[in-house]
């Protein structure tokens, strides 16, 4: 009785296998620039083909100020996610943003006290600080939550169920300001895909440091 009832286990189990294998679906994504060097930082994202239902924001978000800087520099949500700004300086921040997805006033305040902003519109919203003109940062809200951002390497992995998609890449200092995309199928195994982008000079002072 004892081994019939692991064979039937057995059986069962590998009946539900390949239902967890046929709904699991990720891509690596590589974006370098035109001279084939990594571009960190560069946000990538699928959009779903065929309206299938997304979940909703899971986790907030978090920029910080520290050494007279946004950290990190680029950050990427999904519509109707909040991000929280912690000052970690000696000194005030007044925060603000004059983009159309999200415009906002934070005046000067230091630690935790801000509250959060809610971030419900897709598109970019580009940081200042009223005090400290050199600091900037940029937030990238998508319509999705199959999304990440590139590492120093140039690489991300993005998960998501298997399907069809749109795969899209943006960064702050691409020329034109508008995402790269291709049309990508997920399904089980491993897929990959690449971006080269056109870039202007930095819009951040590299020699600002964060401490």
């Amino acid at each position: 009785m004892p081994s019939q009832l692991l064979i039937r286990s057995a059986a069962l189990a590998a009946l539900f296998i390949p239902a967890v294998a046929a709904a699991a679906g990720g891509i690596t994504v590589h974006v370098g620039d035109a001279n084939g060097k990594p571009v960190a930082d560069a946000v990538v994202y699928l959009e779903a083909d065929g309206g299938q239902p997304l979940p909703k924001p899971q986790k907030d978000g978090e920029i910080s100020q520290k050494g007279l800087k946004f950290i990190p520099l680029v950050t990427v949500i999904q519509t109707g996610s909040k991000i929280y700004f912690p000052n970690n300086d000696k000194v005030r921040h007044h925060i603000y943003s004059f983009s159309a997805p999200h415009k906002f006033d934070q005046k000067l305040y230091s630690g935790t006290t801000a509250d959060p902003q809610t971030f419900d519109k897709p598109g970019t919203v580009v940081l200042g600080c009223n005090i400290h003109d050199k600091m900037i940062a940029y937030v990238r809200i998508v319509d999705t939550p199959y999304f990440g951002k590139t590492g120093a390497n140039g690489d991300v992995t993005v998960d998501a169920p298997a399907g069809k998609y749109l795969l899209k890449a943006w960064h702050p200092d691409m020329v034109g300001g508008n995402p790269q995309e291709q049309a990508v199928r997920l399904s089980d195994g491993a897929a990959s895909a690449s971006f080269k982008f056109s870039l202007k000079p930095p819009s951040t002072d590299p020699d600002t440091p964060a401490y």
